[in-house]
């Protein structure tokens, strides 16, 4: 094996989640800036979090409310 070829490893790397949440694992960094963790994700937690990109949501929830509105006129 080569010598001096691998990045230093941090046993005690800390990670830090944008809900403030932090934890240590190993890695090569020694700090880690994450913005969704398993104390936060909504797989792990059951509660719904929308992460809003540029009014998407918002645009979509316009879009479904004109569909269900045309839908109900069919009828």
């Amino acid at each position: 094996m080569k010598k001096d070829i691998h990045p230093k490893y941090y046993s005690n790397a800390r990670v830090q989640c944008a809900c403030g949440n932090t934890f240590t694992v190993g890695s090569t960094k020694e700090l880690i800036e994450t913005e969704i963790c398993s104390a936060c994700h909504p797989l792990y937690t059951g509660k719904e979090k929308l992460i809003d990109t540029m009014g998407r949501v918002e645009k979509f929830r316009k879009r479904l409310a004109k569909a269900q509105n045309v839908k109900h006129r069919k009828h």
